[in-house]
């Protein structure tokens, strides 16, 4: 549900009654995954998706009865080899639902939601616990918890201490997932599934040299939900009317900004300035700490040259190979704006685990099972841009 807190926000905000409808499970190859969520208002609005299209039509029905009915239900959607035209997904996986109504007038979940969807809104961490399986009068009751392990709301008293323990670990881990717990709070009686949502600021893209690669990698970097630095040592480059969409453009040696600023292992570092003045130094501190991401922009000369002065400066063989350099993967990519999506789509692999390899003809999974953490993905010098 986290995934639309903006929209949902303001709903809350215009006191508008809405039900919505969240992915609490999937299984085989589904488009979306747990957290994702369609919401209908009591108007007929929709906003979001729980499928990519393949069961919105009969997901909005539910969400319609649940804001007549006022009761939450869960429902599954799956592919039927016997009746090819039922609802279901078309792609053969399956997917569980949770539809939950959000009337205005309810004084229990709807407080605990508006809270959860306003940090999120705003960018500050947090995680929404709720009941996804179990007895009927239990599902959708609703956890906030906050980075320091307090809460708000109940799931009920022997289970708030346990789900906040729980969903302050996966919030540090910056992920969404299920928890089965016993309804005691232990590993004990009557068994129920907690869907833990983490809510975190926008991981950071950093882009070191201002040149014209960078305005197309800037845009690309916003439209993938980074929140985007330029930094230039050079004030005549590095403006904001050149950058316009960048969130911030600093003048400073890209080596001192990366020291003074706050950087950790959902930040990616794209480094564009083919000047070894600034790459050696910035690379040097980069691939000592544990970022997501650290690519070099350059001919495969220049990498040769760079690995050897970044051997000089002290850095081994598993610091080097943590370095993406040329950057990119290999799209024959010639203009800014093919050069930034190449650039992309390696970050994006290098999160969900992709090997960039071509789907058609590839016997390997369309949708990853269990998405990569950012920064954990393959290592290594891949494919070159430059």
């Amino acid at each position: 549900m986290l995934d639309i807190a903006a929209e949902l926000h303001r709903w809350c905000e215009e006191g508008r009654d809405f039900a919505v409808a969240t992915v609490v499970s999937v299984g085989g190859s589904a488009p979306r995954q747990p957290g994702a969520a369609l919401a209908v208002d009591a108007a007929g609005t929709a906003v979001g998706s729980v499928s990519g299209g393949c069961v919105e039509g009969a997901v909005y029905d539910l969400c319609q009865d649940a804001l007549r009915s006022g009761r939450a239900v869960r429902e599954s959607f799956g592919y039927s080899d016997e009746d090819a035209f039922a609802v279901g997904l078309t792609c053969g996986g399956t997917i569980d639902i949770l539809v939950t109504p959000v009337p205005a007038a309810d004084t229990r979940l709807r407080p605990v939601l508006a809270a959860a969807l306003s940090a999120a809104a705003h960018g500050r961490p947090a995680a929404l616990v709720r009941i996804v399986e179990g007895p009927a009068e239990l599902l959708g009751r609703a956890l906030l918890v906050r980075p320091d392990g307090s809460y708000e709301g109940s799931l009920g008293p022997a289970l708030d201490r346990t789900a906040a323990d729980e969903a302050r670990a996966l919030l540090e881990a910056g992920r969404t997932a299920t928890v089965g717990v016993g309804a005691d709070g232990g590993r004990c009686g009557e068994p129920l599934t907690l869907l833990v949502e983490s809510a975190l600021p926008p991981p950071r893209m950093i882009v070191f040299g201002a040149v014209d690669f960078a305005g197309a990698l800037v845009r690309i970097g916003k439209f993938l939900g980074y929140h985007v630095t330029v930094c230039d040592a050079r004030p005549v480059f590095a403006t904001a009317r050149r950058f316009p969409e960048a969130d911030e453009v600093v003048v400073e040696w890209p080596h001192r900004y990366l020291d003074a600023t706050e950087a950790d292992a959902r930040t990616v570092l794209c480094v564009l300035t083919h000047d070894a003045k600034f790459d050696i130094p910035l690379l040097e501190r980069a691939l000592r700490r544990p970022l997501a991401y650290v690519g070099a922009m350059g001919s495969r000369r220049t990498h040769e040259d760079r690995l050897r002065r970044l051997r000089e400066a002290g850095l081994g063989d598993l610091e080097l190979a943590r370095l993406r350099s040329p950057i990119g993967l290999d799209l024959g990519a010639r203009t800014p704006e093919e050069t930034a999506l190449s650039i992309a789509s390696e970050i994006v692999a290098t999160r969900r685990g992709g090997g960039g390899t071509p789907l058609t003809g590839a016997r390997i999974p369309i949708h990853h099972d269990v998405p990569a953490p950012l920064g954990l993905g393959p290592t290594g010098p891949v494919g070159s841009v430059a």
